[in-house]
């Protein structure tokens, strides 16, 4: 009996170890993943940095040789050229922000629209059917866009333009389009649909129809989710290099008619990249060069999409 009373005894001080080192086991636990979290953060900005750093060391190198003057005053981009060297850097921009223009023409409206209909219109059923699937070009290569745009969309289109060249900015512009229909679709509908049903019911109680509803209260009120998305889209246009590299040319011109062929600056990083060119020389710095514009685009987009989203929100909350 003592043995027993002993033993009952001892049993809730056995329990409280076990239970105590469970507490500690989910404790440590919790560290390392936070710490593990931690280590991903710091990674990104790590790498983040780390590109800076390269595309900065390697641009110095370039504008030590080519001055500001020449790389932002003059028209001309034919760094190749032996005889006749231009590094006049506006009509990779030029052709970059043509592509990226017409992209959006074509993603903005069918998005949005896309959106409007899966948010509002559409079954429980067939919305959870209809997104995934829409989302599936995005999982598209973008190589793969490339080659239709140049084989099958710029032969229809020349039944309609005739006189448009076998490589232009309009064709890789509507394909890239199309490819990121998805971004803008998906996140604006994730704005719309968080729109509280109750800005609904009042704007029905008023008299208001649904389209009306619609345009006049529900999108405004999502505009800050909205306005992120197509931000964010033209982030991803400016930044295409396969659709463009394959069906738009490599003819850096400073025009503004799709009709013509024409040169982004990711697609002459491409071209340049190859390996034809010997390294170290100016004609390999230049792709440094173009890549510090790009990034200070891509940047500049990133930081106005953050800016805008943040101020509608207060504005909503206002």
């Amino acid at each position: 009996m003592a043995t027993t009373a002993a033993s009952l005894e001892g049993t809730p001080v056995r329990s409280g170890s076990t239970g105590w080192w469970q507490r500690t086991s989910a404790s440590l636990g919790e560290r390392l993943i936070e710490l593990g979290l931690a280590g991903c953060s710091v990674l990104s900005i790590f790498v983040t940095i780390a590109i800076v750093v390269v595309l900065l060391y390697e641009g110095v190198e370039f504008f030590r040789e080519v001055p500001l003057r020449d790389f932002f005053g003059d028209t001309l981009w034919t760094p190749l050229f032996p005889d006749s060297r231009h590094f006049g850097i506006w009509p990779l921009v030029c052709g970059t922000l043509l592509t990226s223009g017409v992209a959006m023409a074509v993603a903005l409206p069918f998005g949005l629209l896309a959106a409007i209909y899966l948010s509002e219109y559409a079954a429980p059923k067939t919305r959870r059917m209809l997104k995934p699937a829409l989302e599936l070009l995005a999982g598209v290569p973008t190589i793969v866009y490339g080659y239709f745009a140049l084989t099958i969309v710029t032969p229809i289109l020349k039944l309609f333009v005739p006189d448009l060249a076998g490589f232009n900015a309009l064709s890789p512009g509507i394909v890239m389009g199309i490819m990121i229909i998805p971004m803008i679709s998906s996140l604006s509908e994730d704005a719309i649909y968080a729109v509280p049903d109750s800005l609904r019911e009042a704007a029905f109680g008023l008299g208001a129809s649904k389209l009306p509803t619609i345009f006049r209260v529900i999108v405004p009120s999502a505009w800050s989710g909205i306005a992120a998305a197509m931000t964010l889209a033209v982030s991803r246009a400016i930044g295409e290099t396969m659709i463009v590299a394959i069906a738009a040319g490599q003819q850096a011109t400073l025009s503004i008619d799709p009709r013509e062929p024409t040169e982004t600056m990711t697609a002459y990083i491409v071209n340049i990249s190859k390996g034809d060119t010997p390294t170290g020389t100016l004609e390999y710095k230049t792709i440094f060069a173009v890549g510090i514009m790009l990034f200070i685009m891509t940047l500049a987009m990133n930081l106005v999409s953050y800016r805008l989203s943040r101020k509608l929100r207060k504005q909503a909350r206002a």
